[in-house]
């Protein structure tokens, strides 16, 4: 069953899993099941997503009821009308505070503008050697994205060389590894924790939140990382 952290009769959110996709996708062929369909046989009702997260991304994923309110809340996500906020575990020290403006380039080439803030909340230190470190550093920030590129932060944290852990396309194939070998984690370390934005039909101001899943909270504990 899927979490359902908000209902009503226009809007539904769930905290979605690691490793499950929103919608069916002809780059990832291999997943059987989706969130979308998964949703709608659990609530009996048609359901339309009005954001993406990816797939490797847990978190906060927003649905619609109805189209009037699934074009609305698109245009929110379009216009930057919404406040959404990450966790996520990098590679390395990261500064307390950092903008990253950063313009990226679409599929067609196409450059966009970019911007995300983070702040540190905790630094990790971890008794064992990687490569030519003696150690082994990472930090959780807290990610607010003001524009909604696609793999905006696992670009943005790439470009600054703190990458996401876990992430295979733009992250560290070393750290993948080590984190494969030692804990036997595959999950991306990216989690959508908040979101806020106006109620299509009500104009009510909605601030929802999503608790980390197990394997998040599971690297955190052999980290010694506490929020």
């Amino acid at each position: 069953m899927l979490e359902i952290i908000y209902q009503d009769e226009h809007l539904i959110a769930i905290n979605k899993p690691h490793d499950l996709l929103v919608h069916q996708s002809s780059i990832a062929r291999d997943a059987k099941e989706f969130a979308l369909q998964l949703l709608r046989d659990q609530v009996g009702k048609k359901v339309s997503p009005v954001h993406r997260l990816d797939r490797k991304t847990s978190g906060i994923s927003l649905f619609a009821f109805d189209k009037i309110s699934e074009i609305s809340m698109q245009q929110q996500f379009m216009n930057a009308e919404t406040n959404k906020k990450y966790l996520a575990i990098l590679r390395g020290f990261t500064p307390d505070l950092m903008d990253i403006d950063y313009p990226l380039a679409k599929e067609n080439g196409t450059i966009q503008d970019a911007f995300t803030s983070f702040k540190t909340i905790q630094k990790a230190e971890i008794n064992i050697p990687l490569g030519k470190h003696a150690t082994s550093r990472y930090s959780l920030v807290e990610a607010t994205p003001k524009t909604g590129r696609m793999h905006q932060l696992r670009k943005h944290f790439s470009h600054i060389l703190h990458p996401i852990i876990g992430d295979r396309t733009h992250g560290c194939n070393k750290q993948n590894k080590f984190f494969l070998e030692h804990w036997n984690m595959t999950t991306m370390l990216l989690h959508a924790s908040e979101l806020s934005f106006i109620h299509p039909k009500t104009s009510e101001k909605i601030h929802l939140k999503a608790d980390l899943h197990d394997e998040f909270k599971r690297v955190m504990d052999f980290m010694k990382i506490k929020r």
